[in-house]
């Protein structure tokens, strides 16, 4: 398969401490990439990285062969990734079905005038947008949630309303940092689902997640991290095999 993106010697330092270093690794276009490690490995930095929220000290990050390394977050969205957060940043007023209107922006090109003029192109433009974010609420498990206040709902629920936000901006590259926190098996396995689901749409996810379980379970291949190296990569049987990674989970006399 082809990669999506591309890391190569990606590093990235905050004064005297290299919180990535020397990162390489490729994500294969329509596949789920599980990125995976200690805690303080890196991981949160680098899909920071990726994202545009930091710039790297050094190495190149590629997009679909376009280099995006540096780039203000707004125009690496527009080219194609969306991500979420470790903590919940839902606007809490807004309904479920609104949030997930405010992830369309970067593909919405509603005209001033016409709106202002009530023209029915307006109107179309708006019942369109409304459609899809439906479709998303309910590709995520929320048909019934859509009008219901963010604030409101679960914590589990909360999270997938998140992940449709991020795919209102029809990403290519979806980036999921921790998405199942806080979650019980239940709800965890719903997160599993959708995000099998959501490969099989065509996106291509980078997961970033402390359940290792279900890493192994929903992923094709996986990154290890552990003090911002990248230790091991593979397949899940491989890196649950890999010396290093055991040694970095379990310690070294076990």
């Amino acid at each position: 398969m082809s990669a999506l993106l591309s890391l190569r010697g990606v590093e990235r330092t905050f004064g005297g401490l290299r919180a990535v270093d020397g990162a390489s690794f490729e994500v294969a276009a329509g596949t789920v990439h599980g990125l995976i490690g200690p805690n303080g490995a890196g991981k949160t930095t680098l899909i920071n990285l990726v994202s545009g929220l930091l710039a790297p000290t050094a190495g190149a990050i590629e997009l679909g062969g376009r280099a995006i390394a540096g780039l203000p977050s707004h125009r690496i969205a527009g080219l194609g990734v969306a991500r979420t957060f470790q903590s919940i940043r839902l606007f809490p007023e807004l309904t479920a079905r609104d949030n997930v209107l405010v992830g369309q922006h970067l593909r919405r090109h509603p005209s001033l005038l016409a709106r202002l003029l009530l023209l029915r192109s307006a109107g179309e433009e708006a019942r369109a947008a409304g459609e899809r974010a439906g479709a998303l609420l309910a590709l995520v498990g929320l048909p019934d949630r859509a009008n219901e206040q963010a604030r409101h709902l679960s914590y589990g629920e909360q999270r997938r309303v998140e992940i449709a936000r991020a795919l209102a901006s029809e990403p290519s590259l979806l980036l999921l940092d921790e998405p199942t926190a806080g979650m019980n098996p239940v709800e965890v396995q719903g997160v599993a689902q959708l995000i099998r689901r959501v490969a099989a749409d065509g996106h291509s996810v980078l997961l970033v997640e402390h359940n290792v379980r279900l890493v192994m379970n929903v992923c094709d291949r996986i990154t290890v991290l552990n003090f911002g190296k990248v230790i091991a990569e593979g397949t899940p049987p491989e890196v649950a095999a890999h010396p290093a990674v055991i040694t970095a989970y379990l310690g070294s006399e076990r």
